[in-house]
């Protein structure tokens, strides 16, 4: 090879390396010598000759230039080199790439897609991971195991670091965990896609009895949430037939949303739940990418049948199905949805309204669950490589500051807020706390004056009848339609009400300004630490502090709460003391002290040295809490008592209500309990030996605060719960726009009577006048007098001449009403039509007063003597004597208690006293043209009835006397009781009708109380249809339906044997259908009544159950007679009370816990002396019911009626008058025509025995 050509060639070469002949100042010494070769090169091919190649051709070479001297580089003003710029090319492009690509939102991302890149094993932190950060060491033979055991050596501070990521990594899936049950996103779950359809459940289960409301409600926040962030979406709903909401797929805008509100809220319930129709409906869409199916009911195909169409449907194309199970407690339902959703590559969620724990089993939540079950899992390794092994492997960690660090807990590894460990900074409240119990005595409508029947109170009017003398009938008060309109009152009763409509408007606003008081009240309960603690209102408070192991993660948060309350509401205390307890419970002082400064300093230390173990002795900390000798010593008592958990205690809730209400009795101590809502998904972690999920929880400790007169409350990190403070201001304002509707609702009844008579007037303008015989006889007016006739004030001095008095006051009434036609003279005011005309002669009923005229001896004046009075009715009421048969009547209590109830045995406490003679008020006679008060007011007592004030008439013997005969009745309404809580009727009820079908449920739910209910059927069978000779039927229902005969029998020993032995014969399995079991039970053309025990809600849905049997008893009128047996869901007993309801039947349910003869024991032998005590049960049942609502009210008259016996010890004798008084009164018996003189010739005291009863004169 030619010198010039590899000269040339290594020339060229390093040219290219170094253009322009620059080079880097780095290589400056290897440049140098390189510089130096290739001047000499250049020298030697200066001299020679050029040389021929092997073509025959010289080859040209170009003179060369002179090299430029080296320059250095200056890098003032450059840019830093891109730090993802490596040396290998492609790594390169791909980071490059990479760096412009956006980050799919976590908003949008499902559990598996978010896990990707946030799991346990993406953020390296498996025990493989932990494994690899240590040295292997020298392998040791254990002598004892017989094994080889490896040494692994960790160093502490990589042990720590990777125990601290599992926190983070933790709280991480936690705050996933909580943002999917916010929201929609609890009830539905995430919508993945851009284009949706939205297939929802119209059936009759899922939209019928208390359920569509909710239903729509979910749907619409659904609709706000997530549907609204889609680019088109598509509504369908289904029953038995497919319902769309539009044509084809929709673009999401305003109007489109609008109209799918309008579709939701316009749902009903559409028969069945055809499944498989939706789906083949849905899947002929083309433009959608996503499909939620919202399930509340069992589909009407099975599971199998619709996973092989939707994985036939799904091959070739990639359309995930998002299946929701919406509040539906069938276990088929949520595995056909579970199945639907594995077959298409979906997801599936689950709702239910009562059990939180169902939520849980949805896929997004489960996946994330987990996870963190995994990463607690390695958290567990490594507390067991702290003492010094991991399975079989010995474990060494290095570099350990003490053997304390090893022993840390594991609150030590949470994040703190900041500050957290700094000195209090004290608040002091500028005014006490008060409960909102006494702030609303201050601020409360009440206490305002804003009770709309306070402002009602002087301008309404009760309905009234009273007596006429002149008249002598009985007249009404009639509403004036023109100044008045109808209200009724708190009591019931219906009252005419004025309506002035300024004090309406200033009414109206001063409930306004009320309203937006209370709402800055309920904001004030909600800031600070009164959002976790309430208010406190106590002066000497002790705190309680849950130490227990399940809050070991939750420690700082406790801390931090109590640093809240302790800088806000703690300094204008008087007294104040902090216990913390788990299995033992520890004061911080041993008395309570003064809240300075130094003081609550210190208890923040005490609280920052708090550490959780062990379970939750409340017992023992309540008794540090009321039990202090040196307290009692210097007269301190505690007056609150605050405890803070967050589960239920280690005692009974009985044991601890009770000790709680014997230590606070009579000390005025309250409890009050705050429950923090914890978030417990470790189920493998150490949990008190009392666990109970957060409702049970929650009942518990509302319990234990009620009982001692305290306030619940309850809270978690997104906000307060419930608290029983925030729960009084809001029914204060709830009553506040109650009444505001109230008025509302009297101003427009007034302006529609105004607008009325306008546009009445208006028509009479415009009416002709209408002819004589048209003429209604209602507004009939009085036919002219006679001339011949004599007149009605005539015939009245002919016939009571010797009674001058009573004549001006006839001749100057006349009828209101009365029209004189020919005169043209028109009453000013209408009258009752019922009123008769009181000119008509009418003959006396009552017998007339007999008098004897004398002479005197002052000339000619004449004296008169009344020697007999006219002896009016008597309108008093007697005691009569109440008789009660002994045997016992096989009636409804309905029907027993018209027969021997308080009213038909006319002892009515608040009939005998409410006579038209017993009021107690001031009343306008219009026929006196003037206001008369009540007579006698100082000699009978007062007394409340209804809201009136009535004079008490009964003397205090008679009064005793219907306490006897009311203790009387009580005594056989309580073995009336007794006997209905007795044999089979206690879960029966009593059988009154004689042709009976009886249904038994023997559905799987049953199987606990099967021997049970063979017991008392057979019970039944001997003590109530053998007795009553009623014929009878028994049919058994559970998948299928099965009759013991297929018509009804006499109820003989033979067959009553038979039917014990078909009894006992069965067995609990199976489905509730109800439906089925009432269709064969109306087969039966003799059938009176039907007998129904169950104790759930059929399979069937309720309200069609409610419409088929309606069908069915159209015209048989068949009554349902519905029994819930060992039945806690509320739902279910509405609907068997619906049931009974719509087809006149009885409601009944068994009453286990209730001991009817302990009850009528303890009242028997301790007397009806407490209204109280003993205490009878709210009976749901409808006999039960009654009767326990008989035996109240008489027992509320009995108490009444001895606080009315107490009056008369108080109340002034007869004789202690004064003798002007008696004068007064003589004055309207005795009468003397001299005007100079008069003559009395009666007793002092026979006008205060005129009007009043036989058995007072007596």
């Amino acid at each position: 090879m030619d010198t010039s050509e590899s000269t040339d060639s290594e020339g060229e070469a390093m040219e290219y390396g170094r253009p322009n002949g620059k080079a880097e100042s780095d290589d400056q010494g290897s440049e140098s010598g390189e510089e130096s070769v290739q001047q000499e090169s250049n020298e030697d091919r200066g001299n020679k000759k050029p040389k021929k190649s092997k073509m025959g051709k010289a080859k040209n070479s170009k003179p060369l230039q002179p090299r430029k001297e080296w320059q250095f580089l200056t890098t003032k003003g450059a840019e830093e080199p891109d730090e993802m710029m490596v040396t290998q090319v492609n790594q390169t492009h791909t980071l490059l790439r990479s760096k412009f690509k956006e980050a799919k939102s976590a908003d949008e991302q499902s559990s598996a897609e978010w896990l990707k890149h946030h799991s346990v094993d993406d953020s390296k932190l498996t025990m493989k991971d932990l494994v690899s950060r240590g040295k292997a060491g020298k392998p040791t033979f254990n002598k004892e195991l017989g094994i080889t055991q490896q040494h692994l050596t960790f160093d502490a501070k990589d042990i720590n670091e990777f125990e601290y990521k599992l926190h983070m990594q933790i709280e991480a899936y936690t705050k996933r965990v909580k943002w999917m049950l916010k929201g929609s996103k609890k009830v539905f779950g995430l919508l993945k896609g851009t284009r949706v359809a939205l297939c929802i459940d119209s059936s009759d289960a899922n939209t019928g009895f208390g359920r569509l409301t909710a239903f729509q409600e979910s749907l619409l926040h659904l609709i706000d949430e997530q549907l609204a962030q889609k680019q088109k979406m598509y509504l369908v709903s289904f029953g038995t037939d497919v319902q769309h909401c539009w044509d084809t797929v929709r673009d999401v805008n305003h109007r489109t949303l609008d109209e799918a509100k309008s579709y939701v809220t316009s749902l009903t319930p559409s028969g069945g739940c055809n499944l498989l129709k939706a789906m083949k409906h849905i899947m002929k869409l083309k433009e959608i990418n996503s499909i939620m199916l919202v399930l509340g009911s069992v589909p009407d195909q099975g599971s199998e049948i619709m996973c092989d169409y939707i994985h036939q449907m799904g091959v070739g194309k990639f359309m995930p199905l998002h299946t929701v199970a919406y509040d539906c407690s069938n276990h088929l339902t949520n595995l056909t949805l579970r199945n639907l959703a594995d077959a298409s590559r979906g997801r599936y969620h689950c709702y239910t309204s009562t059990s939180e724990e169902q939520i849980y089993t949805g896929s997004d939540i489960s996946l994330l669950l987990r996870e963190i079950q995994r990463a607690q899992d390695v958290i567990n390794k490594i507390k067991e490589m702290r003492k010094g092994m991991m399975g079989t492997a010995l474990v060494s960690i290095e570099n350990e500051i003490s053997m304390e660090v090893a022993n840390l807990p594991q609150s030590r590894f949470l994040p703190r807020p900041p500050g957290h460990d700094r000195p209090l900074q004290l608040e002091m409240p500028k005014f006490q706390a008060k409960t909102s119990v006494d702030w609303l005595k201050q601020n409360g409508l009440k206490a305002k004056h804003l009770d709309l029947y306070q402002v009602l109170s002087p301008n309404a009017y009760s309905y009234k009848e009273e007596f006429i003398p002149v008249i002598r009938k009985t007249v009404q008060s009639q509403v004036n339609e023109r100044a008045m309109a109808q209200f009724q009152w708190q009591d019931g009763s219906i009252r005419n009400v004025h309506v002035d409509m300024t004090q309406m408007f200033e009414y109206q606003k001063h409930l306004g300004a009320t309203v937006q008081l209370y709402e800055k009240r309920v904001e004030w309960l909600s800031s600070g630490s009164r959002k976790i603690f309430g208010t406190v209102g106590e002066k000497n408070v002790v705190i309680l502090v849950d130490l227990s192991v399940s809050n070991m993660n939750y420690l700082i948060h406790i801390q931090h709460s109590l640093r809240l309350l302790l800088e806000q509401q703690m300094a204008n205390k008087e007294y104040f003391n902090v216990i913390g307890f788990g299995s033992h419970a520890e004061k911080w002082r041993p008395t309570m002290v003064k809240p300075t400064l130094e003081n609550l300093q210190s208890a923040w230390n005490y609280i920052l040295q708090m550490q959780c173990a062990g379970s939750r002795n409340f017992l023992e900390a309540v008794r540090l809490a009321v039990q202090n000798e040196e307290e009692a010593k210097h007269h301190i008592e505690v007056e609150g008592i605050y405890l803070f958990s967050s589960g239920i205690p280690d005692q009974p809730l009985d044991t601890a209500s009770a000790y709680m209400e014997e230590s606070c009795a009579g000390r005025n101590i309250h409890l009050h309990t705050v429950l923090f809502n914890v978030d417990d998904y470790d189920s493998a972690g150490a949990i008190p030996g009392r666990y109970a999920n957060i409702t049970k929880t929650a009942d518990c400790l509302r319990n234990l605060a009620h009982c001692t007169g305290g306030r619940f409350h309850w809270f978690r990190e997104t906000g307060i719960i419930e608290s029983d403070d925030i729960k009084y201001i809001s029914g204060e304002i709830d009553k506040a726009v109650n009444f505001s509707q109230k008025c509302a609702m009297l101003v427009e009844s007034v302006k529609k009577k105004y607008k009325r008579e306008e546009y009445d007037y208006f028509i009479e303008e415009l009416k002709a006048l209408p002819s004589s015989t048209q003429m209604s006889t209602k507004f009939k007016a009085l036919p002219p007098p006679k001339q011949t006739a004599l007149s009605m004030a005539r015939l009245q001095i002919s016939e009571n001449k010797d009674k001058e008095d009573q004549v001006p006051k006839a001749l100057t009434w006349r009828p209101s009403s009365a029209k004189d036609r020919e005169n043209g003279i028109t009453a000013s005011s209408t009258r009752p039509f019922s009123a008769k005309d009181p000119m008509m002669k009418v003959r006396p009923t009552y017998k007339k007063s007999a008098t004897q005229t004398f002479y005197t001896e002052d000339k000619n004046s004449v004296g008169t003597v009344f020697k007999k009075f006219s002896s009016s009715k008597s309108v008093r009421k007697g005691i009569q004597l109440a008789m009660i048969p002994e045997k016992e009547e096989i009636l409804t209590t309905k029907e027993w208690l018209r027969l021997y109830g308080l009213g038909r045995l006319k002892l009515d406490l608040n009939k005998l006293v409410s006579g038209p003679d017993c009021k107690h008020q001031e009343t306008p006679v219009k026929t006196l043209q003037k206001h008369v008060t009540a007579k006698y007011c100082s000699i009978f007592p007062h007394v409340n009835v209804k809201g009136v004030i009535k004079h008490l008439q009964l003397l205090p013997h008679e009064l005793v006397e219907y306490e006897e005969q009311l203790e009387k009745v009580l005594r056989r309404y309580i073995k009336r009781l007794q006997w209905l809580l007795s044999g089979s009727r206690r879960v029966f009820g009593t059988i009154v009708h004689k042709k009976v079908c009886i249904l038994i449920d023997t559905s799987g739910s049953m199987d606990p109380h099967m021997e049970e209910l063979k017991k008392e059927l057979a019970s039944l069978i001997w003590d109530q249809l053998y007795r009553l000779g009623a014929k009878f039927n028994l049919i058994r229902f559970s998948k299928t339906c099965d009759k013991w005969q297929n018509s009804i029998q006499e109820a003989t020993e033979e067959s009553c044997h038979e039917a014990v032995r078909w009894v006992s014969g069965l067995v609990a399995s199976g489905n509730t259908c109800t439906l089925d079991a009432l269709d064969r039970a109306f087969e039966d053309p003799d059938v009176e009544a039907i007998y129904l025990l169950t104790d759930g809600k059929p399979d069937q849905s309720t309200s069609m159950v409610l419409r088929e049997v309606a069908k069915m008893n159209f015209d048989r009128h068949i009554a349902v007679n519905t029994i819930s047996f060992n039945c806690e869901d509320s739902t279910a007993n509405n609907f068997l009370k619906l049931l009974a309801a719509e087809t006149s039947g009885r409601y009944h349910r068994c009453h286990s816990d209730f001991n009817a003869h302990m009850f009528a024991h303890k009242l028997l032998t301790e007397g009806f002396n407490d209204t109280e005590y003993p205490h009878l049960p709210e009976f749901e049942g409808e006999d039960l019911r009654r009767l326990g609502a008989e035996i109240a009210t008489s027992r509320r008259f009995l108490t009444q009626s001895r606080s009315y016996r107490g009056m008369f010890q108080n109340q002034p004798k007869p004789h202690e008058k004064s003798f002007e008084r008696t004068d007064h009164m003589t004055n309207g018996i005795v009468s003397a025509r001299s005007p100079k003189t008069s003559t009395y010739l009666t007793a002092r005291h026979h006008s205060y025995l005129v009007g009043r009863p036989k058995s007072a004169v007596k």
